[in-house]
């Protein structure tokens, strides 16, 4: 997964801080991962001193920390964002300190700050949550201590950067299989296809990165279906400037094997789209589109027509001269069937291999 990064280069207390940002190598992906807090950290001098010293406590945190998490139970709303904040720094720049902050006793009065009506002390609380999620020994205790139908709250109520870290941490969650139900069954699946559709560009890739981990439920894929989530996805792969072909599209990819699905495309007019994409897309794009095309097609003769009459034949005959040998054998099955359109008889041929 891509990860951005952001410099920030301020020199305190004689020592010097080139990046302040998490660099969270996954594997690589076409999805961006979602990262820990990308919100201004240092919009005043004074808070930029202060925190800076909190970014460098290290080895003698545990004080700060409990007195940190006592003040997110303050009657004071002013002085939980503070606290929520500071913790938030705490838990974006140091993997130790997430554990820590997990012992002290922050992560249930943080998700008691998740549906506070503030839209500030509400996005410190959840980006808080999504930092502490970064650390695989918290996402099991996020998860039985009631984080995510809070997060799903924010992720339909929340501002924009609530929404967004909203998702990434319900991504985080999603990558223990157990939550995944847990997350589809308690509401996720609508607000991130609304945040897919409506969202600014990180929410989009925030709403898609989690979609993708999701969806690899069958539950969740009917969800996503019944909440219209084809629409979006053909819109953004029709988009090349979007920047976001790629990961619309391997979203869909998990989709089409549901026949709900394959009707929501055609009908939503994905056929010229994916088309396109053969004949124009990456090779990366190209692979994918194929392999949905491949699902399309492999038993229904009317569309495996209606790919045909788009004009599908030429672009893939160019795509069998690829260099990769996947591409090159999705390529070719596609072609021997729409090339056959009034043959019905799919089952009669050994399965294709359609995996992205």
């Amino acid at each position: 997964m891509e990860t951005e990064v952001q410099s920030n280069n301020f020199t305190y207390m004689g020592r010097k801080f080139s990046d302040l940002s998490i660099n969270d190598n996954s594997s690589a992906s076409a999805f961006s991962d979602c990262n820990s807090d990308r919100s201004g950290e240092f919009p005043t001098a004074s808070s930029e001193s202060r925190r800076l010293l909190i970014a460098c406590a290290t080895e003698n945190s545990d004080e700060l920390i409990d007195q940190l998490v006592s003040g997110l139970e303050s009657s004071s709303i002013e002085e939980q964002k503070q606290a929520a904040l500071e913790l938030r720094l705490l838990a974006k720049n140091k993997s130790e300190n997430r554990i820590k902050i997990a012992k002290a006793g922050a992560i249930k009065p943080l998700i008691s700050i998740i549906s506070s009506n503030d839209p500030q002390l509400q996005e410190y609380g959840v980006t808080a949550i999504l930092n502490l999620s970064l650390c695989d020994e918290n996402k099991e205790y996020l998860a039985s201590a009631g984080a995510i139908k809070p997060l799903i709250r924010a992720l339909k109520l929340g501002n924009s950067t609530a929404k967004e870290n909203a998702a990434c941490a319900l991504f985080r969650l999603s990558q223990i299989d157990a939550n995944k139900t847990a997350i589809g069954r308690a509401g996720a699946i609508p607000p991130l296809v609304n945040l897919l559709e409506n969202g600014n560009f990180r929410g989009k890739k925030d709403a898609s990165t989690a979609l993708y981990s999701l969806c690899s439920v069958k539950e969740n894929k009917i969800r996503a279906v019944q909440a219209g989530i084809m629409k979006p996805l053909v819109e953004l792969m029709a988009d090349f400037g979007s920047n976001m072909v790629d990961k619309s599209a391997f979203v869909m990819s998990l989709l089409v094997s549901m026949a709900e699905a394959r009707a929501a495309l055609v009908e939503e007019g994905g056929i010229p789209v994916l088309v396109e994409i053969v004949e124009v897309g990456s090779q990366r794009q190209k692979e994918i589109a194929v392999a949905i095309l491949l699902q399309l097609c492999e038993d229904s003769l009317s569309y495996r027509t209606m790919v045909a009459r788009e004009g599908a034949i030429p672009p893939l005959v160019a795509l069998t001269q690829s260099v990769t040998s996947r591409a090159k054998q999705k390529a070719e099955t596609l072609i021997e069937l729409l090339r056959q359109p009034r043959s019905g008889n799919a089952a009669a041929r050994p399965p294709s291999d359609v995996s992205v």
